[in-house]
């Protein structure tokens, strides 16, 4: 999908090179900029799961010989991704002017937590620090539970790096079109705020008191702890779809259930519903609702998730929990996942930009 461009991507953590890992699998050439010396993880101190698919050269972006490689590399690419703290490129002599002075149709994509300007830019922050403070981390969990999600899901990944992928494929359309290229800001906590959009445009149905929205206090919108200890997720938003959840439970003419949407019901809803759970295990009330549109689905460890019979069919994750490639197209599929080790392509690519050695 996307042969022909090319990525400069400094090395980085999180966000950053998952975004640059996606162009990879979407078919770009990402060259990444490794530290000289550094080290890709504990288990693989040469090697780094988020870097398959790309090519390597590690440089010392201090050495003015290094610099002058990546300024070959930056003079033949379509994007350059960094995430670093403001100013740190700019320190080393390769932020957005310097760059685009030289290459003005790159795409200059930057990854932080906080933003390139503001209050909070130079500070420090987590996944969970920008979701919090953008308002994502609100409805995490029942109303009188504390505030939790999945690592890494809402910020980095929904909030920062698919956000990041999105400047980056709008830059590049239209320096396509003007040559003229773009400075990509993605910060995690915009992102995060704009996710939000969908359930700010509930107007009336979503409170600012935890447990009052639509979604976020509902009987029919909540996890349910089984008799194994498992979990069952239910979310059986319209009413056709939480008729048939009420029949797979026989509950179908029980004047408790006869309000779905009526606030104050929700509490005793609930509790009939986590002793009714409580009496089974997971398995059961998956056959209970199996082939059905009562919107329930069991909750599974990402193992489990692999294995089971939809997910497979999909084919949505390769060998050792790496995903394959997301969204699917009709005319393109992912050719090549190959492990990236640091500077294992240096010779080619000093070649191509004419600095063999």
């Amino acid at each position: 999908m996307l042969n022909g461009l090319r990525v400069i991507e400094i090395e980085g953590l999180g966000p950053a090179p998952f975004a640059a890992r996606h162009l990879a699998q979407l078919g770009a050439d990402v060259i990444v900029v490794h530290r000289k010396g550094g080290q890709a993880s504990l288990a693989k101190p040469d090697e780094l799961d988020l870097d398959r698919g790309k090519r390597s050269i590690a440089l010392d972006l201090k050495d003015a010989e290094d610099n002058d490689i990546l300024w070959g590399l930056l003079k033949g690419a379509d994007v350059l991704i960094e995430g670093m703290r403001p100013g740190v490129m700019e320190r080393l002599g390769f932020g957005p002017k310097e760059v685009q002075a030289s290459v003005p149709h790159l795409v200059y994509g930057r990854m932080t937590g906080w933003g390139q300007t503001g209050p909070r830019a130079e500070q420090a922050g987590h996944d969970l620090n920008y979701i919090a403070l953008s308002g994502a981390l609100w409805y995490a969990s029942p109303a009188g539970q504390i505030p939790q999600t999945p690592p890494t899901l809402v910020g980095d990944i929904g909030g920062g790096a698919l956000y990041l992928l999105v400047g980056i494929l709008a830059g590049v359309f239209q320096a396509r079109q003007s040559g003229v290229g773009t400075v990509v800001d993605a910060a995690i906590v915009d992102g995060a705020a704009h996710m939000m959009g969908l359930l700010t445009s509930m107007g009336p149905y979503l409170s600012e008191e935890r447990g009052k929205s639509l979604l976020d206090g509902p009987h029919w919108s909540r996890c349910y702890a089984c008799a194994d200890g498992r979990h069952i997720s239910v979310q059986c938003l319209e009413p056709k779809f939480y008729q048939v959840f009420l029949d797979c439970l026989g509950l179908q003419k029980d004047p408790r259930f006869a309000d779905q949407y009526v606030t104050q019901s929700w509490p005793e809803q609930i509790q009939h519903l986590e002793r009714l759970f409580l009496t089974q295990p997971q398995k059961h009330w998956c056959d209970v609702f199996e082939g059905t549109d009562a919107c329930v689905a069991p909750v599974l460890s990402p193992l489990e998730a692999a294995n089971d019979p939809h997910i497979k069919h999909r084919n949505a994750w390769a060998e050792g929990r790496r995903p394959n490639l997301a969204p699917r197209f009709s005319n393109y599929m992912q050719t090549h996942d190959d492990p990236c080790k640091r500077d294992a392509h240096r010779s080619e690519i000093l070649k191509e930009i004419g600095k063999e050695t």
